[in-house]
């Protein structure tokens, strides 16, 4: 007990690094993947079929296959395939890529779910908006994305609390992230090896920030009740 409070202090240092890491892949993640996945949802739902189709077949792919091969494919594919590492080297490289795996994978998600909750909403009042002589635009952003947004709450809810424990993911191209630096005192790192206790830290972290965020979405769905 006498050595891990010793250890502690360097422990610590490195989880929170390794945090603010997995904290940078999870803001980046969101903030690219929420817009990119209305895209992709208005190229599935488009009438041009060539479009809808190769949308379609993109989320199939994304969707049926695990995010950690992705990753692998994403990050080693330009380097040893193509002999172009685009992402060049070093932790910013490894970042980049990760970044852009978990922004395609988690857009495709997005993507349904969007879907779903504008086909959701019902046509009578889309036809409503059409005689009252509003135009398309104005009837999704003031009928159709309201109403969608309620609706993509709780399923997107549980998709960005699964985001936080897929940052872990990351480690496969050895991203360090907060499982990695914690991982890391096993292997033996800064004079400390073969030990498992900084893993049980790791846990601590993700389930406070799961909590944070558990909180602050159940916010966000209770302010919008007045759609019901």
């Amino acid at each position: 007990m006498e050595q891990m409070l010793d250890q502690l202090p360097v422990v610590l240092k490195a989880l929170n690094m390794g945090f603010l890491q997995t904290l940078k892949l999870f803001t980046v993640t969101l903030a690219g993947a929420f817009p990119l996945g209305l895209v992709i949802a208005f190229g599935s739902m488009s009438r041009f079929k060539p479009l809808s189709i190769f949308t379609k077949l993109i989320v199939w792919v994304i969707r049926g296959t695990p995010l950690m091969i992705q990753l692998l494919i994403i990050y080693y594919f330009p380097g040893l395939v193509l002999y172009n590492p685009i992402w060049g080297g070093g932790e910013s490289g490894r970042f980049l890529a990760a970044s852009v795996s978990f922004i395609l994978n988690y857009a495709c998600y997005f993507s349904e779910i969007y879907r779903g909750g504008i086909q959701g909403v019902p046509v009578g009042q889309k036809e409503a908006g059409l005689v009252l002589g509003m135009t398309k635009a104005q009837i999704f952003c003031h009928v159709t994305l309201l109403q969608m947004i309620k609706r993509i709450v709780p399923p997107m809810s549980n998709e960005i609390i699964t985001l936080v424990k897929d940052t872990s993911l990351a480690r496969i191209i050895a991203l360090q992230e907060i499982i990695w630096a914690g991982q890391a005192f096993m292997k033996g790192s800064q004079g400390i090896s073969g030990a498992i206790w900084p893993l049980f830290f790791t846990a601590v972290y993700y389930l406070v920030f799961n909590g944070i965020l558990t909180v602050l979405l159940g916010q966000l769905e209770k302010k919008l009740d007045y759609f019901k």
